[in-house]
């Protein structure tokens, strides 16, 4: 194994009745946990979202709902993923800015919280971006001369992407091996939340990413504007996001 891991890395990968991270729910969630010794096990739940799958969605997974109809809901397993995860790093396809997000929202809304500083996030996809741009299935082609079968299968794609970043690590010189700095090279942006809505400026201070704050720091917003933080936690934001504001908004008071 060319990874070095010092914990556990889980590498994981979601299905979902679609892309809104705020609003769509998880109907299949496959981890792969592998341990410092190189050793893994890996575990997969097909899981009832407790809302209509869209068929453009069910056709590229290929879960409908009948499939799922009879699974447990994702607050019945969410303790089970966490038990899994805890005391581990994560990792995935694209997973800092879908898979892990949306976990974060359904644990969140299983009542489980999810602290983000207790995990390092490693991105195989970005390393491959940054490499060679293209998809999970060319990565897999290209760094493991190997070919996808059931692609959109969680875990089939999980599996694949365990694969493709050992064989990045081993590939590149500067691709480092260790997963506190692969977090690091994986992330595009450093953001205080999940979704990108708060960012950081030279400072180190959190800033909004958008609206009529846009560029201004958090901490000082709320100090003169308290009602723009009630606006945010009654809007539609992802609810990982408006956790966020609140830690920053009960410092603000001090």
């Amino acid at each position: 194994m060319n990874l070095k891991l010092y914990k556990p890395l889980c590498i994981f990968d979601l299905e979902t009745t679609g892309t809104n991270i705020g609003k769509d729910r998880i109907v299949e969630i496959c981890i792969l946990k592998v341990n410092p010794d190189a050793s893994r096990e890996s575990k997969t739940w097909k899981v009832n979202p407790e809302m209509p799958i869209p068929v453009e969605s069910s056709q590229i997974h290929g879960i409908y709902d009948e499939d799922v109809k009879d699974a447990p809901t994702f607050k019945q397993i969410a303790s089970k993923i966490m038990e899994m995860i805890s005391g581990a790093d994560l990792g995935g396809f694209n997973s800092n800015r879908f898979d892990v997000p949306l976990l974060a929202e359904e644990l969140l809304r299983a009542e489980i919280d999810f602290d983000l500083s207790k995990f390092k996030l490693v991105d195989a996809q970005t390393i491959f971006h940054k490499k060679e741009p293209r998809n999970l299935g060319a990565a897999y082609q290209f760094y493991c001369g190997k070919t996808l079968e059931n692609a959109h299968s969680a875990e089939a794609d999980v599996m694949a992407t365990f694969e493709v970043l050992d064989a990045q690590v081993g590939k590149y010189e500067d691709v480092p091996n260790e997963v506190a700095e692969l977090s690091e090279f994986t992330f595009h942006n450093k953001n205080a939340d999940l979704a990108g809505f708060i960012g950081y400026n030279d400072k180190n201070e959190a800033v909004f990413n958008f609206g009529k704050y846009k560029g201004q720091g958090v901490k000082a917003v709320f100090q003169k504007d308290l009602g723009y933080f009630g606006w945010l936690q009654n809007a539609d934001f992802p609810l990982y996001t408006k956790k966020v504001f609140t830690k920053i908004q009960l410092s603000s008071k001090f």
